[in-house]
């Protein structure tokens, strides 16, 4: 728009995003709430184990919606460049480490239970390695 309409704007590529409101849906969710539901159904069903598809290996960046939002709200009102604006946190966390605080955070698995608690399938994809701006 900047340039074919003379309009002030800016392009803005938020990282992954997680929030109030998610989408818990294990069909279409994304990891967080995934694994968040996961977690507790596993709790309510007496699960002792949770199976998770990978190795926990590959990394992610995640970035809380209201912080998007800030920065979304920042980049209107401050920025007048058609370049697009990578939005993120600059850090990186794996699956693996994301699973255990999860499973942690949750209750389903303590500091002590946590490497009997999860079971990896490494059978299953990772996905892509790395995602991060």
């Amino acid at each position: 728009y900047k340039l074919q309409y003379d309009m002030k704007s800016t392009f803005v590529l938020p990282v992954n995003l997680y929030g109030p409101w998610d989408n818990f849906n294990l069909e279409s969710s994304h990891v967080i709430p995934a694994l968040i539901r996961k977690c507790i159904e596993a709790m309510d069903r007496g699960d002792e184990f949770l199976p998770v598809w990978g190795t926990g290996s590959a990394s992610r960046e995640f970035l809380f919606i209201e912080d998007c939002a800030d920065g979304i709200l920042t980049a209107a009102e401050k920025m007048d460049d058609p370049t697009p604006i990578n939005l993120g946190t600059n850090m990186e966390i794996t699956i693996r480490d994301l699973v255990h605080l999860i499973a942690k955070l949750t209750g389903f698995a303590t500091e002590e239970t946590i490497e009997q608690k999860i079971k990896w399938d490494s059978t299953k994809p990772d996905g892509q390695p790395r995602r991060c701006l």
